[in-house]
């Protein structure tokens, strides 16, 4: 049971300290250590656990269990030893950081929208929080912009332990029913939820909130966003990014879209321009072909399906053939076929060929669409032999 007092909560800014080991016994985690006292943080709330050393060794986890707050660490310690634990503060920071901007979002976001925060998780890179009513693009940059105005008003965090009539009476942000000593986090106008994380003593320290998506889920909203730190180094990766990407387009970073959307415009021009010229080709290659009463098999390199449709189609509007069938190989033993052939026999060559070639497809209409596990003699001997049986 938390009792609301330990030296994370006494002290959040606590990076390194002594305690006493009153226990280790080994785990499939590892060597599990109760310390008298601790400055690291378990995992609860929605906030990553603390990461450092205890007596110089490992603390890969922390966890609030019936036995105590448990460090799993790498190696055991020596029980009635006092060792010198330190955080990984840089780790610690930053989620105070994000969990701290996370209460001021969430909470400017009820206060505006009357929507609760019912899901909450906080990764290495980014936070994510889920609301419960739809926010547009333009609600997000709002509670953005009045999240960031919070920060830069360097607002005093206030951590409270109201009695019971005080919390009977107080309003607050809960995600469930609360018996017991109960901790409050206020941040004045912005929000005042029961939370047991760590957070920065003055808005300030958040240094600045930016949202990096939105989308909608399961009736909802999720929204993405970084702070402090974590932005200035999504920030970096971005600015990079956009750097590399303005050198290969040859384009001032700021007339990245504008100058995609050209190119984009250039792909559609050429684009066009190659289905007319392939249509021209295959017209030369319908004309060249002379009609036949036995099947025809045709092998073409590099047809898309589209491609080898628009193919087959012309060959059997010029009546080549009464079973056309063009491939082209898209992998090793590997072709893609479009078959054509009259309706009443189609069911029939569909079926057939694709037992006799590992193959799989279908359609209707004279035409037959997919693709055969099969080198190029297997298909032409499967085609023929079924030729003869009809």
């Amino acid at each position: 049971m938390a009792s609301m007092n330990e030296l994370f909560y006494r002290d959040a800014y606590v990076q390194a300290f002594s305690a006493k080991v009153l226990s280790v016994t080994a785990s499939k985690k590892g060597f599990e250590v109760v310390l008298d006292d601790t400055a690291f943080y378990p995992e609860g709330g929605g906030q990553p656990a603390d990461l450092g050393t205890l007596g110089g060794v490992k603390v890969t986890d922390v966890r609030r269990t019936d036995a105590g707050i448990v460090h799993y660490c790498e190696a055991p310690l020596e029980v009635g030893q006092v060792v010198e634990g330190v955080l990984d503060w840089e780790r610690r920071f930053d989620n105070m950081q994000n969990h701290t901007g996370e209460h001021i979002f969430s909470g400017l976001v009820n206060q505006a929208f009357g929507f609760d925060n019912v899901g909450f998780h906080m990764d290495d890179d980014v936070i994510t929080c889920d609301f419960n009513g739809v926010m547009t693009d333009e609600d997000v940059a709002e509670m953005e912009r009045r999240s960031n105005e919070a920060i830069v008003a360097n607002l005093e965090v206030e951590v409270l332990f109201p009695t019971q009539a005080e919390l009977d009476a107080m309003d607050y942000r809960s995600k469930k029913a609360l018996t017991g000593k109960v901790r409050i986090v206020n941040v004045p106008g912005c929000d005042r939820c029961a939370c047991c994380g760590v957070h920065v003593k003055r808005t300030g320290e958040i240094g600045c909130l930016k949202v990096l998506s939105r989308m909608k889920h399961r009736g909802g909203t999720r929204i993405a966003f970084v702070c402090g730190l974590r932005a200035l180094r999504d920030y970096d990766a971005r600015v990079r990014e956009t750097r590399t990407v303005s050198n290969l387009l040859s384009a001032k970073p700021l007339e990245i879209s504008a100058t995609v959307e050209r190119l984009q415009n250039d792909l559609v021009a050429k684009e066009a321009k190659v289905v007319e010229l392939v249509k021209t080709i295959f017209a030369l290659k319908v004309q060249a072909i002379a009609v036949t009463n036995e099947p025809l098999v045709l092998v073409e390199d590099g047809l898309t399906p589209f491609e080898l449709r628009n193919f087959c189609t012309m060959l059997a509007e010029a009546k080549k053939s009464p079973l056309i069938v063009v491939l082209s190989q898209t992998a090793t033993g590997v072709y893609s076929y479009v078959l054509a052939c009259s309706d009443d026999t189609l069911r029939t060559w569909s079926t057939t060929l694709n037992k006799a070639l590992n193959g799989r497809g279908g359609g209707a209409k004279g035409f037959v669409q997919g693709s055969f596990k099969a080198d190029v003699d297997a298909i032409h001997r499967a085609i023929h032999e079924l030729w003869a049986s009809c």
